[in-house]
């Protein structure tokens, strides 16, 4: 795109330089033309403005009294400044055709003039120089319409670059808002302005799942209004979705009060069974909130909280328009089941998730798990707070 946003400058600039087109070749031109026939014009048009003039003796003589000499070097100066119009403009429009046409109108008034006078070669020669003007105006202005015309696809071709360059970002900022439903802002926006969409075609990885739902829901719905559960649902993924964001999570799956936020992907992150549980404790803190708030409403809801850490197979699904980014294996399994067994309040992390961070939290052990899906008993802790006294470790 840079070679036409350079030349359309440099012919706009070529075209004031050179304007008015031919001005010097047309006012030498008529200048001398002029100077020759003052005397013929004037004695032309005083009986129509009321002037008596004397008739013309055997000497010529000007109305104006203007010496013969005189009159003859006005005449070939005037034309000479003519010339240098015309040389003037051949420097930019490069035609030879006027200047030479203006020199040899140029020649025949000067040797009209100073070697046998003759006022039909005279006249002949201003014709000349009348042409030569007209010929270098007509060529200025056919430069001109190039020039146009050039500038003209020049800009179609800047304008074809341009919608090019406004889809691609039409498409880019459609690709980052897909990305943003499921991955947090920082994540979306470094993949987008990366160029890393790669990393979200399917691999396998060592990641942190965790489930989360509401307790009582079903009950709650089939007996509350639907604007009352839109409401609801409404501020529980404003402010739940809000912690997942700024924890860095990958929001995988959405589904009626359900959420499933992956942790280490698509890019790796330090320790990700304890941002888990630091994103758990948050959500059930403001759960909380939200709880209080429902109860004078006469809802009777909880918060339940399964993670469980391992590989999982992890890529995007879907169709054209609507796709998802999810993950598939038995690490997902466990998290939705542990998600199932929570009691109000609870968060239950897996015996190996565990022990990642059992130096950072206080648990209580739970009971073991007979899971559907998973063919032996599950080991599990509810998380109570981290051990730092309460505080997650820096």
């Amino acid at each position: 795109m840079s070679p036409p946003q350079k030349t359309a400058p440099v012919a706009i600039s070529q075209t004031r330089e050179t304007f008015p087109f031919g001005s010097l070749a047309y006012l030498g031109a008529a200048l001398s033309i002029l100077i020759c026939y003052t005397d013929i014009i004037v004695r032309l048009i005083a009986p129509f403005l009321g002037l008596s003039i004397a008739p013309r003796t055997g000497t010529p003589t000007s109305v104006f009294g203007i010496n013969p000499h005189l009159q003859a070097v006005l005449m070939w100066a005037f034309g000479l400044l003519a010339v240098i119009g015309l040389a003037r403009d051949k420097r930019y429009n490069q035609a030879r055709s006027p200047l030479i046409i203006g020199i040899a109108g140029f020649i025949v008034i000067v040797g009209t003039l100073y070697t046998f006078y003759d006022p039909l070669i005279l006249l002949f020669g201003y014709l000349l120089l009348v042409v030569a003007a007209f010929v270098n105006q007509n060529t200025m202005l056919a430069q001109l319409h190039g020039t146009v015309q050039k500038q003209a696809r020049e800009l179609e071709s800047l304008n074809r670059n341009l919608e090019q360059k406004v889809a691609a970002q039409v498409g880019e900022i459609e690709r980052l808002a897909r990305l943003k439903r499921f991955l947090s802002p920082e994540v979306a926006n470094l993949i987008t302005t990366g160029g890393n969409d790669h990393l979200l075609d399917c691999h396998r990885r060592d990641i942190c799942t965790l489930f989360c739902d509401i307790r009582g829901f079903t009950s709650f719905s089939e007996a509350a209004e639907p604007e009352e559960v839109i409401g609801l649902l409404q501020s529980y993924h404003e402010r739940l979705g809000r912690l997942v964001a700024e924890h860095n999570g990958t929001l995988a799956h959405r589904a009626g009060d359900g959420l499933m936020v992956l942790f280490n992907d698509p890019l790796p992150c330090d320790e990700p069974v304890l941002k888990a549980v630091m994103l758990a404790l948050e959500m059930r803190s403001t759960f909380a909130e939200l709880k209080e708030q429902w109860e004078k409403l006469g809802y009777q809801l909880g918060f339940g909280v399964g993670i469980a850490n391992g590989y999982a197979t992890i890529g995007v699904v879907g169709f054209e328009g609507r796709y998802d980014y999810t993950a598939n294996g038995n690490v997902v399994n466990l998290a939705s089941r542990l998600c199932g067994e929570a009691a109000d309040g609870q968060i239950l992390i897996s015996h190996k998730a565990f022990a990642e961070v059992e130096n950072d939290i206080e648990v209580e052990r739970c009971r073991d798990f007979e899971l559907k899906g998973i063919g032996k008993a599950v080991t599990a802790y509810n998380v109570i707070r981290f051990a730092n006294n309460g505080q997650p470790r820096v």
